[in-house]
């Protein structure tokens, strides 16, 4: 989602009482990772969720933590950074990634909310990472679209 798509969200203040999410994040990249993490988490308890949270050592782990904690939870958020180098090694490391995480939300028909930046430079990284001036924060806006498309599920069983 866009950062202008979630600007047109609200989510009042308490949507996630009684729900269950998990944020997952890569280690790599720390400086980015860690960052986005912790924006995620901040921005689903300022929600009323309840948030469990873990660290994965990359992003290719991610999708199968995220499967794992969905047995349990009603979304996950998984966060990660990947860099362009020189090897081709990007271009596999992201396609992996969405692919396993698309895969995982759709097989577990819950929300995967993809705070994985998937970019050029680390100051691109930096620019998303929510970091005061930053253009985006991905950490907290992944959480806010799980979220959002969690209580959207959820209205979509209620109607029938």
């Amino acid at each position: 989602m866009s950062a202008e798509g979630l600007a047109q969200i609200t989510l009042r203040p308490g949507a996630g009482e009684g729900l269950r999410m998990a944020v997952i994040s890569a280690a790599w990249n720390a400086e980015i990772t860690d960052r986005l993490h912790d924006h995620a988490v901040a921005a689903l308890r300022e929600l009323g969720v309840q948030v469990d949270d873990w660290r994965v050592a990359g992003a290719v782990e991610l999708p199968v933590v995220a499967a794992e904690a969905l047995k349990t939870r009603d979304a996950v958020v998984a966060n990660g950074c990947v860099i362009r180098g020189d090897t081709a090694h990007f271009d596999y490391v992201c396609r992996s990634v969405t692919d396993g995480l698309t895969r995982v939300a759709l097989d577990a028909g819950k929300p995967v909310g993809n705070g994985v930046l998937t970019v050029e430079n680390h100051q691109q990284a930096v620019d998303r990472s929510g970091v005061d001036g930053a253009v985006e924060d991905k950490g907290a806006d992944a959480a806010r679209a799980a979220l959002h498309s969690v209580l959207v599920l959820r209205d979509i069983a209620a109607r029938g």
